[in-house]
């Protein structure tokens, strides 16, 4: 189905940050990368591709936040990336879609969008404070490399959901033609990446799907992103209570074992829990390895 977009503006951007746009595939520039780099590796396997880090909650939770899970140290931040934030609403067919955009909605290079898990909305992505500044260091990163962070709301986890997202991506997609595209997903929004997959508008569009304490997908391997190597990241807490972290390997292996040149990466967090891959998952590092094999 063809969507008709009517574009409305719900707060206005007061200044404009300058921005390099991303040309090569290690294009994207640091941002505080010495305090979100990955604590120490406790093993690896698979040539790199599964790699094993030592979480611990009275560091990287307790030390790091001045309120634990709720306000991260004012140096893991940079708020003045609110200057290029905009809540905009976007009319579709499937419906509307309410999302915040940061960083620059038309002539980007590289695109990112967040989906929430059940309970959440667009706010959770855009929260500088919370997850120990892991979103504030993703919209810095999209807003100091020529790009665009979306995070929007959506209806619900399945069909209805999938062709909002599909919906959103097709506008911005238009509008930064050159743009490489990636859809993270936390918890239960994981399904949607699924479904993205699955479809053959997005599935052909998309360039990388990043699973942060998810959910897995046997579909995926008949989908349209799976057929044009679209690469896949799995960060997961190994005590993670809602997936568990055995299942999400195994489907991370059942991937490797039909194709052992797959583009795909498994970190697992020891000892964390649901929510440790959004607050501890390295973007730039796992972007800049998407951004080296997107199709």
């Amino acid at each position: 189905m063809a969507f008709r977009f009517r574009y409305t503006l719900l707060a206005s951007v007061l200044f404009l940050l300058p921005v390099a746009v991303v040309a090569h595939a290690d294009a994207l520039r640091p941002f505080k990368d010495d305090l979100f780099a990955y604590p120490a590796t406790l093993s690896s396997a698979n040539n790199g591709a599964y790699t094993v880090i030592d979480y611990r909650e009275l560091r990287d939770i307790n030390a790091r936040d001045q309120v634990p899970e709720r306000r991260v140290h004012v140096q893991y931040v940079d708020t003045s990336v609110r200057k290029v934030q905009q809540d905009l609403l976007l009319k579709t067919d499937a419906g509307d879609v309410r999302h915040v955009a940061v960083g620059k909605t038309e002539g980007a290079g590289i695109i990112v969008l967040y989906l929430h898990g059940q309970g959440g909305s667009r706010k959770q992505g855009v929260d500088d404070f919370t997850f120990g500044g892991n979103f504030n260091r993703i919209k810095n990163l999209m807003a100091g490399n020529g790009g665009l962070y979306l995070s929007p709301d959506f209806t619900d986890f399945g069909d209805t959901g999938a062709a909002q997202i599909a919906a959103l991506i097709d506008h911005y997609a238009e509008q930064s033609p050159g743009a490489k595209i990636f859809v993270a997903c936390g918890s239960m929004g994981g399904a949607l990446c699924w479904k993205l997959a699955a479809r053959k508008d997005t599935g052909g569009r998309i360039d990388g799907l990043l699973l942060l304490g998810s959910l897995w997908d046997e579909s995926f391997f008949a989908s349209p992103a799976y057929k044009r190597r679209v690469p896949v990241f799995f960060g997961q807490g190994s005590k993670d209570p809602v997936f568990p972290v055995e299942k999400q390997e195994t489907f991370f292996r059942s991937i490797l074992a039909k194709s052992k040149s797959y583009p795909t990466r498994f970190v697992r967090f020891e000892t964390g829990t649901h929510g440790t891959p959004i607050r501890m998952t390295d973007w730039r590092g796992t972007l800049n390895w998407m951004l080296s094999k997107a199709p």
